[in-house]
């Protein structure tokens, strides 16, 4: 049985054909430039990696080419779309109503379409994309798995912010969460790693990418986590701010004449490593400016680190200790001087406590739950 795992973006489209079982990764891609003449298909499967041009107006389109390269002999692994068991579907917002995996029905899909107002970068994407595979794959069932599930069993104390109660109740303006997935994942790996149950451990993973969050797990559910009613709070980022006085915001906009469009445009894309080096908001061009005697490049990294340390400093107060931290995504995984310096830098706080890098695999974790919501619901 195969899981279509699809993860749509504002442009663009990431997929994934995984085999229940060992959920083994059969066929792979991105479609980007959705609706430009630069509309391309990256595919990749055990025949090797190939590049597509094609007309690509709108999602439905790129999701039917998807459809045909997967049942492509040259490109796929599939016979036809009947092989395919369900599909998942990554969305990024579910508000305080959705605390696990569901399957996509009417109410489901308008409710998602709802969450687009705390959201509206992410959420509209995946609604797009979502009515796309139904029309696609009609007869095939679809799941949500949703970025915030995760972060919704954190305390009140840790998600209500200190500002006047009545903005919760009336906006749900309140600390979300984001990549509940990667965090997910990447704790119950760790939990297999270290030979403990999951249930008994104290974790803080973190999930150090373009986009970055920490977040502490105790016995197996977040209590707390850095990014919040956006992804925009927490940690430095690629080109996002991260944490900042609020006051700056008003005080910048009004000093360089800026609307609220220019200056999120600032905090969210102009900001973060970016904005401190002035180079990129690649760690690996930052190291090798830094070692070339670029010193905002090397500042950058500092700030960086700096603010990991905070974070993981906090989330071992939270949880009094921790059994471990965890080190995940594109500069988690790739870069062991990140590792070697918070363990050195840490040494006396952690105590002993290992720093351990993990691969994420948020789509293994979405196969997985798309392929046990459908099975109990006796879709299939």
């Amino acid at each position: 049985m195969n899981i279509l795992i699809i993860n749509c973006g504002s442009s663009s489209i990431k997929y994934r054909l995984v085999r229940a079982g060992r959920f083994q990764s059969l066929v792979s891609g991105i479609v980007e430039n959705i609706g430009t003449d630069k509309a391309r298909i990256i595919n990749e499967h055990k025949g090797g990696k190939r590049q597509y041009r094609a007309s690509l107006p709108d999602y439905e389109s790129a999701i039917q080419k998807i459809s045909e390269l997967l049942s492509d002999p040259e490109a796929g692994a599939i016979k036809d779309k009947s092989e395919i068991f369900a599909v998942g579907h990554r969305v990024v917002h579910g508000g305080e109503e959705f605390k696990s995996a569901v399957i996509i029905d009417k109410y489901v899909l308008s409710r998602i379409s709802f969450y687009s107002r705390l959201a509206p970068l992410h959420n509209p994407p995946a609604v797009n994309g979502i009515k796309a595979a139904m029309k696609i794959f009609p007869d095939i069932p679809q799941a949500a798995v949703f970025d915030t599930a995760f972060h919704q069993t954190m305390p009140s104390e840790a998600y209500v912010y200190a500002l006047p109660y009545d903005y919760y109740r009336r906006y749900g303006i309140r600390r979300y969460g984001f990549h509940g997935t990667s965090h997910r994942y990447v704790a119950n790996t760790a939990a297999a790693r270290l030979k403990k149950p999951l249930t008994r451990l104290k974790l803080i993973t973190c999930h150090l990418g373009n986009g970055c969050s920490i977040t502490a797990v105790r016995n197996g559910i977040s209590v707390d986590t850095s990014m919040g009613f956006t992804p925009l709070e927490g940690l430095v980022m690629g080109t996002r701010c991260g944490d900042l006085d609020p006051a700056l915001v008003g005080y910048i906009m009004e000093k360089e004449k800026l609307s609220i469009e220019q200056i999120s445009q600032i905090l969210n894309s102009k900001s973060g490593l970016l904005g401190i080096s002035g180079i990129s908001n690649d760690m690996r061009d930052l190291i090798t400016a830094a070692e070339e005697g670029e010193e905002r490049a090397r500042l950058a990294i500092d700030i960086f680190i700096y603010r990991v340390k905070k974070y993981i400093g906090a989330y071992l107060a939270v949880m009094d200790g921790a059994d471990a931290v965890v080190l995940t995504a594109g500069i988690g995984e790739n870069f062991p001087q990140m590792r070697t310096r918070l363990k050195r830098e840490l040494k006396n706080l952690l105590q002993g406590t290992p720093v351990m890098t993990i691969a994420t695999n948020e789509e293994k974790l979405i196969a997985q739950d798309t392929f046990e919501l459908v099975r109990v619901a006796g879709k299939r």
